[in-house]
């Protein structure tokens, strides 16, 4: 995998973030010529990028612009072999506050990347969706023949930007494929999460505040989802198809306190808190992936288990606690 994308040139849209830093940082020490689209700001700051080794930032060639302003796009990919589509606005409760801007930028601006990605015969497209398309599970494992519900303006601008991404695939044969994760966790994410929700707390507070205790999530380690990103640009005759990745068990938000209490071997006291919960209709209750297809046609499985992965994220929070307020409610 890393020798195929050796001096590769490659955009990541949506580096500045999670994921895409993690991403970003891989491809990098593959040999990878990277360039990094993240959205402009008048700080210059590039976000999770600057958490990266200087020896790794100084060869990123970072372009800073709106996935909604095609010809800012058009310029980012101009170039480019292989180009990774993370940016997206992801925060299902800001898609509440603000969902014209969510579905602005999620759909529009991934029908600017697929436009220029065909305008510019990029040779492999990765375009991310997320697992909220499926809505609370009708059927368990989810596998990709689960239908889509959009229970959020943000799920639904997921689905949307997933249809678009399969319509350019079938109307002008674009190479792209469309990688599907679950819940993704791991070192330097926001308390917009789950996990550093409740890391934070308990080592700031020893009590923390919760929406539903009930939820069910399937969470894979970033590490893990990275390898999928990058089996998804390399995979042979994957063009066209939509992959889950997520690691097949699933586990309640109360029992995931529990865990992380276990690691830090403290008590947590758990309080559920009103603001937190999504409306009724809106509540995913439960999402487990079936993640056979990954491993049949992308050769791809998880590695990183949920205790080691929690300790690790554990360890990192730790030492950047700073960067957190748990008192507050981050949406």
């Amino acid at each position: 995998m890393t020798s195929i994308l050796s001096e590769k040139k490659v955009l990541v849209t949506g580096a500045a973030g999670f994921i895409g830093s993690h991403l970003t940082e891989t491809l990098v020490k593959s040999g990878a010529a990277v360039r990094a689209f993240i959205r402009y700001n008048s700080r210059g700051d590039p976000g999770l990028l600057s958490d990266l080794e200087p020896e790794i930032l100084k060869n990123i060639e970072i372009i800073s612009g709106d996935l909604r302003d095609y010809d800012a796009v058009k310029q980012a990919m101009q170039g480019i072999e292989v180009a990774f589509h993370l940016g997206a606005l992801i925060a299902i409760p800001y898609s509440y506050v603000h969902p014209a801007e969510v579905i602005e930028t999620n759909v529009i601006g991934t029908t600017n990347v697929l436009l220029a990605a065909r305008d510019q015969s990029v040779r492999r497209i990765v375009h991310t969706s997320t697992s909220e398309v499926y809505g609370s599970a009708l059927r368990v494992p989810i596998d990709e023949t689960h239908p889509l519900q959009g229970q959020s303006p943000y799920s639904a601008s997921k689905i949307g930007a997933d249809k678009i991404a399969e319509s350019f695939y079938c109307a002008f044969n674009l190479p792209v494929v469309t990688i599907r994760p679950f819940n993704t966790y791991g070192p330097r994410q926001s308390a917009r999460a789950v996990i550093p929700t409740i890391i934070t707390q308990a080592l700031k507070q020893g009590q923390i505040r919760l929406g539903n205790l009930a939820a069910r999530r399937d969470f894979t380690f970033v590490s893990d989802t990275v390898d999928g990103f990058l089996c998804g640009a390399t995979a042979e005759h994957v063009e066209g198809k939509t992959i889950n990745l997520g690691t097949g068990s699933d586990i309640s938000i109360a029992d995931l306190v529990e865990r992380v209490s276990a690691i830090l071997n403290q008590h947590i006291e758990v309080q559920t808190d009103d603001n937190r919960l999504r409306p009724a209709k809106s509540e995913v209750v439960r999402l487990i992936s079936d993640n056979r297809l990954a491993q049949q046609i992308l050769g791809w499985q998880p590695r990183v288990g949920l205790d080691t992965g929690l300790s690790k994220t554990i360890e990192w929070i730790s030492t950047h606690l700073n960067r957190y307020e748990p008192h507050r409610y981050q949406i």
